[in-house]
């Protein structure tokens, strides 16, 4: 089922991201204009001096929205970089939901989503990912772990939310079948729209778990003062490797650039810099790519 959300969601997610951002103390180098990247960028958006990349909400630390059209984080900060390596602004957009998102991308409404977003082979038939980062998938649930979930396989008879639209829904659906196959409880699968009102579910004792990316839940177990824990670590959980990145359109100019653009920030330690802040040393890639997912990592 979709759950939508509740009432007092927006008081919960502004008073959770009200607290310090849990970025370390790190300076991040103003870029100069990288004239050669520059002259790639499609005509329209050098006349204008602006491009939009669109997000479907917070999901820290890579990406925290503070007002309709401003937002914090390690994605932030790359996009910040991306725009003066290019000289241009680069705005943001807000859409509620990553389907949105990746239609929005591919229908030309926006020009890309800097993300990062999951990249799966299933989803590149639409869209072209420029893959930054690794990822990996987890719990987080309440403290001292009630339910005894310590992996994907032990989920049967528990209330699991996901990201509607998501990878991870996918994954905890497919369980849910795998479940009923084996004459086991069922997992009810609970898919809200954004990442503050799952994480509320789980603290509230509505959900046993919040099933994502690791990156954001450690972000959020370290808000919510002992109340959560993260289980199921350094365990696949019923994905292989993970890649994850900035959307493009299908074939869209913009998908070399971006790689040309994130690797020349990786060249001159900016990258590195700005991950190290955020504390996400660990979801780091050595060299970037379009569609990893299915390749080996470069």
């Amino acid at each position: 089922m979709k759950l939508k959300h509740l009432t007092y969601t927006a008081l919960f997610a502004a008073t959770l991201f009200a607290a310090p951002a849990m970025a370390a103390e790190v300076a991040i180098a103003k870029q100069t204009v990288n004239e050669a990247l520059r002259a790639k960028l499609p005509e329209e958006i050098r006349k204008a001096g602006s491009i939009t990349s669109v997000n479907n909400g917070s999901f820290p630390p890579y990406e925290i929205v503070t007002g309709n059209t401003e937002m914090e984080g390690a994605s932030a900060d790359l996009t910040k970089a991306v725009g003066e390596l290019w000289g241009v602004e680069i705005k943001h957009a807000t859409v509620s939901g990553l389907p949105a998102l990746l239609s929005g991308v591919n229908s030309g409404r926006y020009q890309f989503a800097m993300g990062p977003v999951g990249d799966y082979p299933s989803r590149q038939a639409a869209n072209d990912f420029v893959d930054y980062v690794q990822e990996f998938v987890v719990f987080a649930v309440q403290k001292g772990n009630p339910k005894g979930i310590t992996s994907l396989d032990n989920t049967c008879g528990s209330r699991i939310a996901v990201m509607a639209g998501g990878s991870a829904e996918k994954v905890i659906k497919e369980q849910a079948e795998k479940c009923l196959k084996d004459s086991k409880p069922a997992i009810e699968v609970q898919s809200f729209t954004d990442q503050p009102t799952s994480i509320l579910a789980v603290r509230s004792k509505r959900s046993d778990a919040f099933f994502s990316s690791q990156a954001p839940l450690i972000y959020f177990v370290e808000q919510a003062n002992g109340q959560l824990e993260l289980t199921g670590t350094g365990l696949k959980n019923g994905f292989d490797d993970i890649f994850q990145g900035a959307v493009v359109a299908k074939g869209s100019p913009l998908g070399p650039i971006l790689v040309e653009s994130i690797k020349t920030l990786m060249d001159n330690g900016t990258y590195a810099a700005i991950l190290k802040k955020w504390g996400l040393e660990k979801n780091m890639l050595k060299e970037p790519g379009i569609n990893l997912a299915g390749k080996a990592a470069k």
